[in-house]
């Protein structure tokens, strides 16, 4: 069997206090300096006896020093809890607000949508129909911004359309040009058009009919 589970409590007997005192103390003096050497560790141990009397341990006698590397962990730790405690207290404020926020907004929503006006005093209604009022004259002025932007822009579009269709007829005339002068000189330059059959038909005068000239007089003329 082993050990029952033993209850600690304030040992009444002056003299088996005092005994267990020291039997105790020496054996946590003992696991202070083990676990110091074992696991390379600063360790600090201060011991008021019922008396007064000190009893203490420090790993390398450095008391002193682990005592100021404790002020400043615990400093350190109470700063960082602060500054947590702070920073909750901002970030449930400005939750408070933003909701808030946002709740007055969706009820001027509904209140522009002409819902939920019962509620509101004359001079609310008021002012919401001035807002309503500011806002038509907005959209109104938006929407004629927009409708001289579209015209002047059809406008551009339907320029530069004439001003192609334009460049390209005097471009076939500037083409057609050489072919209907080089006709007129051809035309000016023989008295006479060809006919069928190799014979030469003279120019019809008005009020006469055509006379036809067979080739080989036309040779004896130019002769």
């Amino acid at each position: 069997m082993g050990r029952g589970r033993v209850t600690l409590k304030r040992i009444e007997n002056k003299i088996n206090r005092q005994v267990t005192f020291s039997k105790r103390r020496a054996g946590l003096l003992k696991k202070s300096h083990e676990i110091s050497v074992l696991c390379d560790a600063d360790v600090a141990l201060i011991v008021f006896s019922t008396k007064g009397k000190l009893c203490e341990y420090a790993t390398n006698s450095s008391m002193e020093r682990i005592l100021e590397r404790y002020e400043r962990y615990s400093y350190a730790e109470i700063q960082h809890a602060s500054t947590n405690i702070e920073t909750q207290g901002i970030l449930a404020l400005d939750h408070v607000k933003l909701k808030a926020r946002i709740e007055l907004l969706q009820k001027r929503e509904r209140h522009l949508k002409g819902e939920e006006l019962d509620s509101l005093t004359l001079k609310e209604i008021q002012s919401l129909e001035q807002q309503i009022d500011t806002g038509l004259k907005q959209i109104r002025l938006r929407k004629n911004q927009l409708m001289l932007e579209t015209i002047s822009e059809l406008q551009k579009k339907i320029k530069e359309k004439e001003r192609v269709t334009q460049h390209d007829l005097e471009q076939q005339t500037h083409e057609m040009m050489p072919s209907l002068h080089l006709g007129m000189l051809s035309s000016r330059n023989d008295p006479f058009q060809a006919g069928g059959d190799g014979e030469i038909e003279e120019n019809q005068r008005e009020g006469q009919p055509a006379t036809i000239i067979p080739a080989w007089m036309v040779q004896v003329f130019k002769t």
